[in-house]
């Protein structure tokens, strides 16, 4: 009985141990290992000190950077641009924490918690900290870091996450400053180096020399073997690393308007036309007919060059009146200049701003009295303004200079500075606030136009889009997922195809940007595979073929045996050639009598330097055999990269053009780029893998 209770509670793990071998007879167990280990990979963003990235983990810091980035800019959107940017700022803080850090502290750096009070609120404040709370003047302002300390402290919630991001960030940059000075500090250039250093940069030579080329044709007789390209393999293999990538052909078609679509899109352009000469509500039109809307800007002559030329021309000739229908690619326009006005290119401003309601209107009413009677305006703006901002030149409330081009950058309602007059603060309603603004400068007078914009793009029709996507759904149909077919497809319809290597990072064909979803097909699938239809943009059908795959780390012998085999042709037929000229040349002392039996002339060369920019035009096996050369004798043959050389040193000078400043300048340079490296090399070291581009 206690057998059978016994047996009975190892019920479920008898059912595992009988269900896994019939489940390993169906499935083959090598399956099983690639998908767990694609399971647990799939989703991962990268790897960084032997820790894995989840897309999750990543994405959730990317949110929390991006909620930062609105609470630090006031932006509540960002742009594809931006979002790369915090999608870097996020993998290189992960690299930080998990790998660089780690490794600082093994070499002994640390940053205590004395130390983190002070870079944050003590003596030795944090450049971080210091550039971002100054004062009128563009200094570091202590009063305004307690004030915003104090908002922390009272429970601010958004205040409380710039704060913990602006911690991270100081210990963070002290790691980086304590390591890169224990690095630059610890590689001491001596007396020795400074001085030869000094001397390869001053010492030039003037060389007299004959060259015989190398050909381009290739010659039999110098034969690589097959063990010879296999043993230089396995002696470089470093040398061979790459990282995954797909061979790829494609066919492509992109969607565009037909001559039908074209006369359509003209028909009605013209038929609106009509309207647009005559409408006294040109905002509403545009709102409800053009592709861009209406916009207050004015225009000087050249302005609206970069929209079109023929209409920029016709503005700028002419006062008033509509331009004819203009043509440009797959858009239509037609301009009508609605007002003219002599007014500064430019303005410099400074303004309060108050908040959009009664009160803030009430508000601003009174302390536009206050400065009509002498008020000090940033004085007042410190005490009242909601924006408390100031410019790179300390000026509290100054927007700084603008220009009708970057007006489009403010509120609307801005352009009514232009017509302001100098000195006289007034009240001004924008979009988003109750303003007092004062222009304090104004620029060159210059005429001005506003200008309407009627703006259509020519678009396909349904039966056009169809007619291309028929056209794309032919050759996928014909491929029937299958290379070969698809090389036949292509040659039966006279379809071009593209070839093209790609890695996981590629989302631009040609010129067409966007396509991701091209490069993921490609490497979800194995060589010899054909796609269906990807569309991108709605606005071109892809059809794709992978012909190859390289996996990540070092590349096999056979792919890179070509590569091999010609860099070791190259350096067996450069000693080739030299032999044969040693030969042709032997017992001859005298350049000339060398050029007249190698059928060539001699050539000079002046100030020639072993380390000067000026000697990388020359071959530089040549360059170096110069250097080391003594002088008055015939040397050579020296096998280069381009031809053979024999030579003859004329003589060497020294300057002193090339100081001990300038040697410790390029010392300085090159410790700058190594200490830029430091990062990289520990990535590379950790074997940190970046799979980013499988998502983003």
């Amino acid at each position: 009985m206690a057998v059978l209770e016994k047996l009975r509670g190892w019920g479920i793990v008898l059912s595992i141990l009988v269900a896994l071998p019939l489940l390993l007879f169906i499935i083959d167990p090598s399956q099983i290992i690639q998908t767990v280990q694609s399971v647990s990979s799939k989703y991962d963003v990268g790897k960084i000190g032997g820790k894995s990235v989840s897309y999750t983990d990543f994405q959730a810091e990317v949110d929390h950077m991006s909620r930062i980035n609105e609470l630090l800019s006031g932006n509540t959107s960002s742009s594809e641009q931006q979002q790369i940017q915090i999608r870097n700022a996020v993998w290189q803080k992960l690299v930080d924490e998990n790998l660089f850090i780690k490794n600082a502290q093994a070499a002994g750096i640390s940053v205590g918690k004395a130390e983190m009070v002070d870079l944050t609120n003590g003596e030795n404040i944090s450049p971080v900290i210091a550039s971002l709370f100054t004062d009128e003047n563009g200094n570091f302002s202590s009063a305004r870091l307690v004030d915003f300390v104090q908002t922390v402290e009272d429970g601010d919630e958004n205040a409380r996450a710039i704060w913990q991001y602006l911690q991270e960030s100081v210990l963070r940059n002290q790691y980086y400053t304590k390591y890169n000075s224990l690095f630059l500090n610890s590689n001491v250039e001596n007396a020795l180096q400074v001085n030869k250093a000094i001397a390869d940069n001053n010492t030039t030579a003037d060389v007299d020399f004959v060259m015989i080329p190398f050909s381009y044709a290739t010659d039999t007789t110098v034969v690589v073997t097959d063990k010879e390209i296999n043993d230089f393999y396995n002696n470089h293999k470093k040398f061979f690393e790459q990282q995954a990538a797909r061979d790829i052909e494609y066919v492509v078609f992109q969607v565009v308007p037909s001559a039908e679509d074209i006369a359509a899109a003209n028909s009605e352009f013209v038929r609106l036309y009509d309207e647009f000469t005559t409408t006294d509500n040109m905002r509403a039109f545009l709102q409800r007919n053009s592709d861009t809307q209406w916009d207050e800007r004015w225009y000087k002559e050249g302005d609206l060059r970069t929209v079109n030329a023929e209409l920029d021309t016709f503005v700028s000739e002419h006062n008033e009146g509509v331009t004819p229908v203009i043509k440009d690619g797959n858009t239509l326009y037609a301009g009508r200049i609605m007002a003219t006005s002599t007014m500064p290119e430019t303005v410099t401003v400074r303004h309060m701003m108050f908040q959009s309601n009664e009160d803030g209107q009430h508000l601003a009413d009174s302390l536009l009295e206050v400065l009509r009677k002498g008020g000090n305006f940033t004085a007042l703006a410190e005490e009242h303004s909601l924006d408390r901002g100031s410019n790179a030149d300390g000026e509290f409330g100054k927007i700084g200079e603008i220009s009708q081009a970057t007006i489009s950058y403010l509120p609307t309602g801005f352009n009514a500075i232009f017509t302001a007059k100098v000195g006289q603060p007034f009240i001004l309603q924008s979009n988003i606030a109750t303003h007092i603004v004062e222009v304090t400068e104004a620029g060159a007078p210059a005429l001005f136009k506003q200008v309407a914009l009627f703006e259509k793009e020519i678009l396909s029709s349904k039966e056009t889009f169809n007619k291309y996507y028929n056209d794309a759904n032919r050759v996928a149909t014909l491929a029937g997922g299958k290379y070969a077919n698809y090389r036949a497809a292509c040659d039966s319809l006279g379809t071009y195809s593209h070839s093209m290597n790609i890695t996981e990072s590629t989302d631009t064909y040609g010129s067409i940007g966007h396509a991701k979803e091209v490069t993921r097909w490609a490497f979800d699938n194995k060589p010899g595979k054909v796609s269906n239809i990807i569309t991108v943009d709605n606005n071109y059908f892809f059809v794709v073929a992978v012909t190859g795959a390289h996996k990540e780390g070092i590349a096999p012998v056979s792919e890179v045996a070509p590569q091999i085999k010609n860099q070791l042709y190259s350096e067996k037929y450069a000693e080739k050639r030299r032999a044969e000229v040693a030969e042709q040349i032997a017992g001859l002392t005298d350049l000339e009598a060398i050029a007249e039996k190698l059928g060539t002339s001699v050539n000079t060369q002046s100030d020639v330097a072993f380390a000067s920019m000026a000697a990388r035009n020359l071959d530089p096996k040549f360059v170096g055999a110069i250097a080391a050369a003594p002088e008055g004798k015939v040397c050579g043959p020296v096998a280069g990269s381009i031809g053979v050389y024999v030579f003859e040193v004329k003589g060497r000078e020294t300057g002193a053009f090339y100081t001990e400043s300038d040697a410790k300048l390029a010392h300085d340079q090159i410790q700058n780029y190594a200490a830029q490296m430091i990062v990289p090399a520990m990535m590379q070291d950790a074997g940190v893998k970046d799979n980013r581009a499988r998502f983003f």
